[in-house]
């Protein structure tokens, strides 16, 4: 039974990678609900390559 649920739960909720804009290569790992996200999620978040905050897009 739990393993019906863990299934259900890998379909509305992807885990994602977002790679930093600035070029630095950071990435972050986040999981997103595709239901309120259907398109590729884009968030602004600290780079400490970079040292400062930039945008992330969602990468597949």
């Amino acid at each position: 039974m739990s393993y019906a649920v863990s299934m259900a739960r890998d379909e509305l909720r992807p885990i994602v990678k977002l790679r930093s804009t600035a070029g630095t290569g950071y990435t972050y790992v986040t999981r997103k609900n595709r239901r309120n996200d259907p398109d590729r999620l884009t968030l602004r978040k600290f780079d400490p390559v970079a040292g400062r905050h930039v945008e992330f897009r969602e990468e597949r």
